[in-house]
């Protein structure tokens, strides 16, 4: 096993391309030490306001560390990626984007950006306003290997092979396998977030620079159909699962609108129970707020919830 360093001054790339130079090569079972800007490139600085966020280049969002050529992964093997450890910077931000997002332009028509104080670090806990603090869980958002004959192909949506996956659960000590789809897996990874809920729905996880060590292990003739997940030990949840939960839900035909309207009526219920801005209930959704699937099997109504702990809510 040998360690690799990619420093932050090593090429970025903004679209998955089989043509990417990659930026190191590595063997089965190496280690490779990496860093990241967050998703808008710098574009976000900490004094930035809320008129900054439509103000974004959307031609320099999602810059990657990587690709990372992984020496004898073929299509039809699986690279396994374990994440060995996480290191957020010592601020990070969220924001809401007329337009984007899970809920319409209409009800939420104006930007809104807010900071916040990662010194507190894995484990600790960041402010999001009185009486209300979010647990600092670090993960990459993107975790991914190109697509097959991919060219200049968009970061986000996700695709067979990963990419903005923006999965949560995918925290240090867990372990992501993805299906090879190009020659050396080609592997890159970004859009580190400090926190976030499972949906995201606000567009916004708690963005940030980060710092991050990941283990490459080739799993020869391992074919698998898409993303799949190892995760240690113990709940998905573990530092909000000491206290109770919240849950709203919406009963649809369509489960995107059930998740809609799943949200819709826990941004009411922080505003009403625990006086919340609605911006800042939005946001909290987002960073802390989980989106389920609780039934499929009635059709032609299927039920969505959103739970949000209360471990997230202190003394002010």
């Amino acid at each position: 096993m040998a360690e690799h360093t990619i420093g932050r001054d090593a090429p970025t790339h903004t679209t998955w391309d089989a043509c990417n130079e990659p930026v190191g090569r590595i063997a089965s079972g190496d280690v490779v030490h990496l860093a990241t800007q967050d998703f808008s490139g710098g574009q976000i600085r900490r004094d930035s306001t809320h008129q900054d966020v439509p103000a974004l280049d959307f031609g320099a969002i999602y810059p990657l560390a990587g690709p990372i050529f992984v020496e004898g992964a073929e299509p039809g093997d699986a690279l396994a990626v374990e994440v060995v450890e996480l290191r957020p910077a010592d601020w990070g931000y969220a924001f809401l984007s007329p337009g984007l997002g899970l809920l319409p332009r209409d009800e939420f028509p104006e930007p809104y950006l807010k900071v916040f104080d990662l010194t507190a670090g894995a484990g600790g806990a960041t402010r999001l306003t009185n009486g209300v603090e979010i647990p600092i869980e670090p993960f990459l958002g993107t975790m991914g290997v190109c697509p097959a004959g991919g060219r200049d192909v968009p970061i986000p949506p996700p695709h067979r092979g990963g990419g903005n996956i923006d999965l949560r659960h995918v925290t240090a000590g867990s372990t992501l396998l993805l299906p090879v789809l190009e020659p050396g897996a080609l592997f890159s990874a970004g859009d580190a977030h400090a926190a976030q809920g499972d949906g995201e729905v606000a567009i916004s996880g708690l963005e940030c620079d980060m710092e991050f060590s990941l283990r490459f292990t080739l799993r020869k003739g391992l074919t698998i159909p898409g993303p799949q997940l190892r995760r240690p030990p113990g709940s998905l949840t573990p530092r909000v699962d000491g206290d109770g939960w919240y849950g709203t839900f919406g009963v649809e035909p369509d489960l995107m609108e059930g998740a809609r309207q799943a949200v819709r009526a826990m941004i009411d219920h922080l505003g009403r129970e625990r006086g919340l801005s609605r911006e800042d209930a939005y946001l909290l959704c987002s960073l802390a707020g989980d989106l389920k699937i609780t039934e499929v099997v009635d059709a032609p109504q299927w039920i969505v919830g959103c739970f949000v702990p209360d471990a997230v809510f202190v003394a002010g």
